[in-house]
């Protein structure tokens, strides 16, 4: 009796999807939050249950800026401090029992490996789940859709932002289901969906204020589904007012929730933390430009994000250029949705990139590609496999061939985004110079070092580094049994076992990945 249900789950490739992605999370951890940003929005949601404040003295100047009572503050929004809440009550109070007494204060830390863990296999799950039910929305059949799923976790640069926690995926998560049951509202007329996909965007408000831009995109999406099937007049305008009558008071409450949140820690609900920052640094480097933080040549910033070698979003996201061919040879043959979804995700992604390109740090600084535009990239991209496999009967065989070349590109270049630390190419650019092809760069670090020729390339790194800790960070496989090796202050009885679940949890997932490809073949086309 207790047998079948258990057999039942895994003949499901709902279920097999979802505990692949959560596997496949599991399998790219480092046991770090992977940058500076989010140990700092840690550090918030730390401040929110304890005594702690949200910035220390000594990170100030380079992090922080003065807010009421001239207390130091952090610059970025509520929502990832909140997501990582429960992960880091849990990780302080595992990091305070006796068996890690001899560890405590070492890095990767106890606390940081629970909230690393548990954050971003939770996340990748719910995208998966999510995902999956926007593009059977989307009238694609289920192999279609797994597919589509499977290329969002593992071809594009989600994959990277897995191990790396900052906010890119948590957006991203936000983004589709707020697609997702908006589109459910257009189609059913369900009011408790309507205000799930508002709630959606509004939490993305909370987390990044330029998140506005995806909350005007889900509107803009349903306007076009109307316009493209037909909708005109008194019928396009009642939908449009049945819309607005119960999104805008949604949005307007997590809009006062973010201003409150700014209240509490600036004084003024009028302004924001980019605002305040600006003008603390200008206040303490008078030579910087009138017009800081956007003092970058637009034309630097809009074309550096499309063909930059160091964050061109087709090198990073290669899928894009998949998408970009499927639009121009099959256009004719996309759904009215699929057409409304595909120049949605166009304009969102031209509205990112002209309002980073003046940024002064248009590129997302300290990141593997454009993080400012990864995100609605990713987006754009998430039709391109499902499309593929749709239309392939029709594309012709060079189409297709080049469909498959450029998922597995896609394939590689993400592998290896996983593979290092981030830093590791931001370091060696500072001798090698600029412009530097950064994907191109990282295969060679993979190989060199697979090799053992790091040094005899010239892609040596003890010189580079100003810190210890990251010269050990950025000399190792970016795995957490690998780190916990490298640094040597784990008992080899912890690193023994890291080494040994890791192991079991890439067979898990090469067993469920089979599973999933297997259960898929026996459902009729």
């Amino acid at each position: 009796m207790t047998i079948n249900p258990l057999r039942n789950w895994f003949r499901n490739p709902i279920f097999l999807l979802a505990l692949a992605a959560g596997l496949i999370a599991f399998a790219v951890q480092s046991g770090e939050l992977g940058s500076a940003d989010t140990q700092h929005r840690l550090q918030s949601t730390h401040a929110f249950w304890t005594a702690e404040p949200p910035v220390f003295p000594e990170e100030y100047p380079e992090f922080g800026v003065h807010g009421r009572d001239g207390k130091l503050q952090s610059y970025y929004g509520i929502g990832q401090s909140l997501l990582m809440l429960p992960a880091d009550v849990a990780g302080t109070w595992i990091e305070r029992l006796p068996i890690f007494a001899d560890y405590n204060g070492n890095d990767p830390s106890v606390r940081n490996i629970v909230v690393s863990y548990s954050t971003n296999m939770l996340v990748a799950v719910l995208t998966a789940l999510i995902c999956f039910r926007f593009l059977r929305q989307l009238n694609f059949g289920v192999k279609q859709s797994v597919a589509g799923v499977l290329a969002l976790l593992l071809l594009t640069t989600h994959l990277h932002y897995t191990q790396n926690m900052m906010e890119n995926n948590y957006i991203c998560l936000l983004t589709l289901a707020g697609l997702s049951f908006q589109y459910e509202w257009l189609r059913s007329g369900s009011r408790r969906a309507l205000l799930i996909g508002t709630c959606a965007f509004g939490l993305n408000l909370l987390t990044r204020l330029t998140t506005g831009l995806d909350l005007l995109a889900g509107g803009v999406f349903l306007l076009l589904v109307l316009w493209l099937e037909g909708a005109r007049g008194s019928m396009l305008w009642n939908r449009c007012r049945g819309y607005l009558a119960t999104a805008l008071p949604v949005y307007a409450v997590f809009g006062l929730l973010d201003r409150i949140y700014q209240y509490h820690r600036f004084g003024s609900f009028f302004n924001t933390y980019m605002s305040v920052t600006a003008r603390e640094t200008m206040q303490r480097i008078p030579t910087l430009p009138a017009n800081y933080p956007f003092e970058t040549p637009f034309h630097i910033g809009f074309w550096g994000a499309l063909f930059a070698p160091e964050k061109s979003i087709f090198l990073f996201d290669p899928l894009l250029i998949l998408m970009i061919l499927l639009s121009v040879v099959a256009w004719w043959r996309f759904s009215p949705v699929v057409k409304a979804y595909l120049i949605t995700g166009l304009l969102l992604l031209m509205a990112y990139i002209c309002f980073y390109a003046r940024y002064t740090v248009w590129s997302g600084d300290s990141a593997w590609g454009d993080r400012y535009v990864s995100t609605v990239a990713e987006l754009v991209a998430l039709l391109a496999v499902p499309l593929l496999l749709r239309h392939r009967a029709q594309l012709g065989k060079p189409v297709c061939s080049a469909g498959v070349a450029l998922a597995a590109i896609s394939a590689a270049v993400q592998a290896v985004s996983v593979a290092f630390w981030l830093s590791l190419e931001l370091y060696q650019m500072d001798l090698l110079g600029h412009p530097t092809c950064v994907v191109a760069l990282r295969f060679e670090n993979v190989v060199a070092f697979a090799l053992g020729k790091m040094d005899a390339w010239g892609l040596g790194t003890k010189a580079m580094t100003r810190d210890p800790w990251d010269y050990v960070h950025i000399t190792t496989w970016n795995f957490l049994p690998f780190l916990l090796q490298r640094s040597g202050e784990a008992p080899s009885w912890a690193v023994n076992l890291a080494f040994v679940v890791w192991g079991a949890g890439l067979v898990a997932l090469a067993w469920v990945m089979l599973r999933l490809h297997k259960v898929l073949a026996r459902l009729n086309p």
